[in-house]
């Protein structure tokens, strides 16, 4: 009978086991999975589960294992389209995995503030996924303790890391290799870039590396990267120094919010998308395939490189998997309507070559 003003208290294991008629340790096995159970038994206590609304409790499950079902984030950002979709991975495979997810936000690279975060998700307990796309990301990646279980999500590696190395990737520099590679074979003499800060101040971003590599290997000039931001607001700034030079007929963009800037940018000058430049953008953002013109963009999976971190994580915590850092998918160009030839000289000037 309920009573006005109580809440009833949460069914129990053993409050599942007398109405199955069976031991709570029965009830365990049927919640893990243990196939010594049989099917009689399993239905019947899977029945009792469903009419008394039992629900595990996560803090009794980890003193039982002896592991937290938990895994704590850290980033240096939740709102930009490639963090918010690799969080979003991460905890659609937690959630089907039956584990928690907290978030650390790593305010400052600093290295006392980067302590400070990763020994606050030490405490918390369980495994750790670090976004290390910034400073601040490869910083905390780098203290945590040898002890803990984490996974690095990262650029694009330099060279393969060691299998001790639980990180997983996009091929950042293969994707921005091909993007240039399409607007040099459309007749641009070369590409300019609008950068993304890098992970790390002392080399350059793997996007940025793929670029300068395909204009290396085509023999075509490398004007010197302009240095963006992570929003449209550092688009537009270098945007605006773009549109001043008539030589500038096809922009990169380190993603499409970038992109989004420099579109702006050049409208306001009044050169013409794609009629005078081309612009093409990477991570292929939801708003992408609306704007006006449709940005030409590089797609990456971040949700699925987020399910691809906890399915490392899970595998280290559980001991299940042995570490395997690895790329996850394979970047795709999406070609829209922000991409064309180079306009056509002006009479009596020899056309641009073509790059093969």
């Amino acid at each position: 009978m309920n009573v006005t003003g109580h809440t009833r208290r949460p069914a129990s294991i053993r409050d599942v086991a007398t109405a199955a008629g069976v031991s709570y340790q029965t009830v365990s096995r049927v919640i893990n999975n243990h196939p010594s159970v049989k099917h009689t038994t399993r239905e019947r206590v899977r029945a009792a589960i469903d009419e008394l609304g039992f629900r595990r409790n996560a803090t009794a499950l980890a003193l039982a294992s002896g592991r937290s079902r938990a895994v704590t984030v850290l980033t240096a950002n939740t709102t930009h389209y490639g963090y918010a979709s690799i969080l979003q991975g991460i905890e659609e495979a937690a959630r089907a995995a039956s584990y928690a997810v907290g978030i650390g936000v790593l305010e400052s690279a600093e290295e006392v503030a980067v302590a400070a975060e990763v020994r606050r998700a030490a405490d918390a307990g369980g495994g750790l996924i670090v976004i290390a796309y910034d400073p601040a990301g490869v910083a905390a990646l780098g203290a945590v303790p040898a002890e803990l279980p984490v996974v690095g999500v990262v650029e694009t590696p330099a060279s393969p890391p060691g299998g001790d190395r639980p990180w997983v990737w996009t091929d950042d520099r293969e994707a921005a290799y091909a993007a240039t590679r399409h607007l040099l074979s459309l007749g641009h003499e070369t590409v300019h870039y609008v950068a993304i800060p890098s992970s790390t101040r002392r080399t350059s971003a793997a996007r940025t590396t793929g670029w300068r590599q395909a204009l290396k290997e085509a023999g075509a000039p490398e004007p010197r990267p302009l240095q963006g931001s992570w929003g449209p607001a550092g688009g537009h700034a270098a945007g605006l120094r773009l549109a001043r030079d008539p030589a500038v007929t096809a922009v990169l963009c380190g993603n499409d919010d970038l992109a989004l800037g420099v579109l702006r940018a050049l409208h306001e000058a009044g050169r013409s998308v794609p009629g005078e430049v081309s612009v093409a953008g990477f991570d292929d953002a939801p708003h992408s395939a609306y704007l006006t013109p449709s940005l030409t963009t590089v797609r990456l999976d971040f949700t699925g490189l987020g399910r691809a971190a906890f399915a490392l994580l899970h595998g280290v915590v559980e001991k299940s998997a042995q570490i395997a850092p690895h790329p996850v998918s394979v970047p795709e160009l999406v070609v829209r309507e922000s991409v064309g030839p180079p306009p056509a000289p002006p009479t009596g000037q020899p056309a641009t070559g073509t790059h093969a």
